[in-house]
């Protein structure tokens, strides 16, 4: 983990170079707080838009947008940024993209409600001759570069940690699958590699795809897939992230079941449950090395260049057929065991907003103290 992060440091430097002392500057740092509008920009300043999906889910607010907000600063200290947050509504993300042509911006930083749905908005800011870098969710339409983790592999390392949690009891009983959006082109990805760890060794009774990522969903989808398959022949659920396994959680707690249970995103409560017994593991994905580079390669095109290998090393295929110039980081699985080595060492979360009374136990336990 510690690899990627020093990576995305590297990358930055590399842009640095590349643009020049001037764009990377000394500590001197705009006084505006870097939301819409508030950056004091001087002439030749970048502007860039930086669109989110929603917040429901709470990586986007507490550390996608400082993230990613903070390296453009470092690169350019007066960018101007303008922030939008679709609240997983695509058409009031299609007018925030027209909002941030309409003001100007440069370079859209876009993390795509409905990949399908934003392509005519990402061909009116190519038309416009706007740079779009597609974060965390690859849009369609003509994308200049693309930010991300390897989806396939986090399905698949979910898919394996199930298996493996499962154990001996495969041949017993069945499993439920809870996908993510059917609009999101990483849940299509995270499905396709949970398929390929557990297709032929875990037996799959019910399989749902769940609309927006809503935890509410995922719970009455737990809760049918039960009822369909009989509480004492379900041996495990496979959860494509931890906000939905929330809701799982507590379909599985009212039928006093207590099976093994995957996630994404290291969530806070997400790491509270795996430490409490009732959730297997999640996926740990390094927001800072995401976000360095989604901001590196925005400063970089705002100001005319080229990415380079260090930027995008590797390429992606978008669903409208772009290839696209890439950076997608390794996903980590986390569990109770290496809880400290990861969130904790990396700054997501201390020790005591884990450790609350309800966990002191569970955390001595592991060595959280």
């Amino acid at each position: 983990m510690h690899v990627l992060l020093r990576r995305a440091a590297v990358a930055g430097t590399v842009v640095c170079v590349a643009l020049g002392a001037a764009a990377c500057g000394s500590a001197k740092q705009s006084s505006g707080s870097g939301s819409s509008g508030s950056a004091g920009g001087s002439a030749g300043a970048v502007k860039i838009g930086l669109l989110l999906p929603e917040s429901k889910t709470t990586r986007y607010e507490q550390f996608d947008r400082p993230l990613i907000e903070a390296q453009i600063k470092l690169l350019a200290p007066n960018a101007q940024i303008d922030y939008y947050n679709a609240n997983q509504d695509a058409t009031q993300q299609q007018t925030q993209v027209d909002t941030a042509l309409t003001k100007g911006d440069k370079v859209l930083i876009l993390d795509a409600v409905d990949a399908k749905a934003i392509q005519s908005s990402v061909q009116k800011a190519h038309d416009a001759g706007v740079k779009v870098v597609a974060y965390d969710r690859l849009a369609q339409g003509p994308v200049d570069a693309y930010v991300s983790f390897d989806n396939n592999k986090v399905g698949e390392l979910q898919g394996q940690a199930l298996v493996a949690a499962v154990g001996d009891k495969a041949n017993s009983g069945q499993i439920i699958m809870i996908n993510g959006s059917p609009t999101d082109p990483n849940a299509a990805q995270f499905k396709a590699g949970a398929h390929s760890a557990i297709d032929g060794k875990l037996k799959i009774g019910k399989e749902y795809d769940t609309p927006d990522w809503d935890p509410n969903n995922a719970n009455q989808e737990a809760a049918a897939g039960i009822t369909a398959i009989g509480a004492p022949n379900v041996v495990g659920v496979y959860s494509a992230n931890d906000g939905m396994a929330a809701g799982i959680a507590t379909a599985l707690k009212a039928d006093n079941l207590s099976v093994p249970l995957t996630g994404q995103d290291a969530q806070l409560d997400a790491v509270q449950r795996i430490l409490g017994g009732t959730q297997t593991m999640s996926i740990y994905k390094p927001y800072k090395p995401e976000a360095n580079t989604a901001g590196a390669a925005a400063v970089a095109l705002a100001q005319g260049q080229t990415l380079n290998a260090s930027v995008a090393p590797t390429t992606a295929t978008s669903g409208s057929g772009q290839t696209v110039p890439a950076d997608l980081i390794t996903p980590i699985v986390l569990t109770k065991d290496n809880i400290k080595s990861t969130v904790v060492a990396d700054g997501l979360y201390t020790v005591p907003q884990i450790c609350t009374p309800d966990y002191a136990a569970a955390c001595s336990a592991v060595g959280l103290q």
